[in-house]
């Protein structure tokens, strides 16, 4: 019976290519626990025995500039496989397969380029308005206050 030795959350794929960026493929990637068994890893229905494991490759990344995180890669033959992994002292040690360790930095995908963008502009454009709303509010009040000021003057004569 394999032993458990790490256990932690995950979002993981099996998409192709370079998948060291923000992108659709981590936006629908599974959300699982990722199990580290001493001959295989476990995460959701994937079993990965580690004698298929072709290569294996511990990224160590920065997410906002200041979270420490990881990226584990691991090939088999048929796929390869992509697990985001929260900071942990797990990590930092000897793993139960063989990896070697890189240092990574996280790129923007076009998608994901493209949705911070306009995020920023509708952003911008609620402040706008906000903005807006607040004076066009205060010019409203200042002609209102200037008409009863007007209109008390008319009925009430100034004394002297």
């Amino acid at each position: 019976m394999a032993k458990l030795l790490h256990k932690c959350l995950t979002k993981a794929t099996t998409a192709e290519g370079d998948q060291m960026k923000r992108g659709l493929n981590w936006i629908f990637s599974r959300r699982a626990i990722l199990k580290i068994f001493d001959d295989h890893l476990e995460c959701g229905d994937w079993h990965i025995d580690y004698e298929n494991i072709t290569d294996a490759v511990l990224y160590s990344i920065r997410q906002m500039v200041f979270i420490p995180g990881y990226i584990l890669k691991v090939e088999t033959e048929g796929k390869t496989y992509h697990f985001g992994l929260n900071w942990g002292n797990y990590w930092r040690g000897d793993l139960p397969f063989p990896a070697h360790r890189e240092k990574a930095k996280i790129k923007h995908s076009l998608f994901s380029a493209t949705l911070r963008i306009v995020l920023a502009a509708y952003i911008a454009y609620l402040l706008f308005q906000w903005f807006s709303n607040r004076i066009e509010h205060n010019q409203n009040e200042e002609n209102a206050h200037s008409l009863l000021s007007e209109r008390y003057a008319e009925v009430i004569p100034h004394r002297s």
